[in-house]
């Protein structure tokens, strides 16, 4: 539960951040955008009226007028009235001797002006450059903060070609200032406004959120406790309330009871597995404990202990024979690799096999047919797996067969597959019991029940080496004859 708790919480916590990291950044782009929209304007203002004033008394300079008569005053004040904005006039010294505008510092600036100065820095940078802009208060004489532009003001002379240009002499200084509280109070107000808006999209957004990742977890949560409750032995616990759902978590859920049908396909199979086992080795170790235990305490007379030995005999090599079979059974079922193929004639192995058999086909008089190529069958394969399918499927149909009955072997080759096919004569196997043919321990049909010597795995062994090189193998039974044919692929 703990996990996805902490899943709960990182999703909803990286959610939250991108949205809040989307909206600062957002916010701070739109912010810097206008703010550098507004200085640009006032700006733009400042040089336009800088441009007008500064024009003005080049002329009345040029003229040979003072920047302290009347008119020139009664101009800049005119200019600031129509332009809402702060003109400062000053010698070269800095030394201020017109002021007018709405960001004076009234009790600095008295009529007349005594000792009123523009700080030094600013008048040596506006000397140095020719010009001067930059937002500040001079030391306060200035009410707030504001934006300034400065211009050298100077008489007009005549260049070569008779147009009036700049002499460059400077005769003062002229400082022209807008007052920025509006457009800061305004950012101001924007940032708080953003901010408000802000909190309360994260607040909402926290809502979905919690919502829409809570319905995420909450799936997670109960396939968990299936899977808990699976992992108990509740083998039968399915997840209902979300498989019909037709997004991911639909097809976790699906994939869910899948895995579920299948583990207790497996754990049925295991059990019955189990069960064949304690079965298949019960029955021999209670026969020779049965015989061993009559020959010790006297009740098989003496004339019968041989023939009684002999059936402790049989029984042993049968459990012998049981063992084997399931180790070999294990190693098949364990491997992760198949064994390197290698070409080889499959009618060779098959004919190989026949003569190893040759005793037990005599001792039932069977009558053998063969059905193979004149040349030989290549094929792809492991011979010694091919040699262990051959022998069971060849063994089976001699212990089977009718006594005198007939044995066939039959090879031929279509698409690229060669088809082995092993008959005999014999009983018919039942419909309903073809199916099963190659389960384990499957001796149920009456055929087979008749031979105690077969401990059930020979066709199950046949059909896994099969699978293992991606072949297969078939069977049919009509009218007394049955018929085992399985493909390998042809070189």
């Amino acid at each position: 539960m703990k996990k996805t708790k902490s899943m709960y919480l990182r999703q909803v916590s990286v959610m939250l951040g991108l949205i809040a990291l989307c909206m600062v950044l957002l916010g701070a782009g739109f912010f810097s955008l206008a703010y550098r929209y507004q200085l640009e304007e006032i700006k733009d203002t400042l040089d336009r009226n800088a441009g007008f004033i500064s024009s003005y008394a080049n002329a009345a300079l040029t003229k040979g007028d003072s920047l302290t008569e009347e008119d020139f005053v009664t101009y800049i004040r005119s200019a600031v009235l129509l332009s809402d904005t702060t003109v400062l006039v000053c010698t070269t010294e800095g030394e201020i001797f017109c002021a007018a505008g709405s960001n004076l510092d009234r009790e600095t600036f008295t009529v007349p002006l005594q000792n009123v100065s523009v700080p030094s820095w600013a008048v040596n940078q506006l000397l140095k450059t020719g010009s001067y802009s930059g937002m500040t208060s001079f030391n306060q004489l200035l009410s707030g903060r504001c934006y300034v532009t400065g211009l050298v003001l100077s008489p007009l002379v005549q260049d070569s070609s008779g147009e009036l240009v700049s002499s460059g002499i400077p005769a003062g200084l002229l400082f022209v200032a807008a007052d920025t509280t509006a457009v800061l109070d305004f950012l101001q107000n924007t940032v708080q406004l953003f901010f408000i808006t802000a909190l309360a999209v994260l607040l909402i957004s926290l809502v979905i959120i919690s919502i829409t990742v809570q319905k995420m977890v909450d799936p997670l949560k109960g396939m968990c406790a299936f899977a808990h409750k699976f992992a108990h032995g509740e083998v039968d616990a399915r997840i209902t309330e979300y498989a019909n759902r037709s997004d991911e978590i639909g097809e976790l859920a699906a994939a869910f009871n899948a895995m579920a049908d299948s583990l207790a396909q497996a754990e049925q199979k295991r059990s019955e597995f189990v069960a064949n086992v304690s079965h298949e080795l019960k029955t021999p170790m209670t026969t020779i404990a049965g015989f061993a235990d009559g020959i010790l305490d006297g009740t098989i007379p003496p004339e019968k202990e041989r023939e009684s030995l002999q059936v402790i005999s049989s029984e042993t090599r049968r459990l012998s024979r049981l063992v084997r079979r399931m180790l070999e059974l294990s190693r098949l079922q364990s491997s992760e690799r198949v064994a390197a193929q290698e070409q080889f004639d499959a009618a060779e192995v098959l004919l190989r096999v026949l003569v190893s058999l040759e005793a037990k086909i005599t001792e039932k008089a069977l009558d053998v047919q063969t059905e193979l190529p004149d040349g030989p069958v290549m094929v792809w394969g492991d011979p010694d797996a091919v040699t262990q399918v051959c022998y069971n499927l060849l063994d089976n149909a001699v212990k089977f067969a009718a006594h005198g009955g007939r044995l066939t072997l039959k090879i031929t080759t279509k698409g690229g597959k060669a088809y082995i096919a092993i008959g005999n004569e014999g009983e018919t196997i039942p419909p309903q019991q073809l199916t099963h043919i190659f389960d384990r321990f499957h001796k149920a049909d009456t055929s087979r029940s008749t031979h105690k010597d077969g401990v059930g795995l020979g066709l199950y062994i046949v059909k896994t080496l099969l699978n293992t090189y991606k072949e297969d193998i078939t069977v049919t039974s009509q009218d007394g004859f049955t018929e085992f044919t399985f493909t390998l692929s042809e070189v």
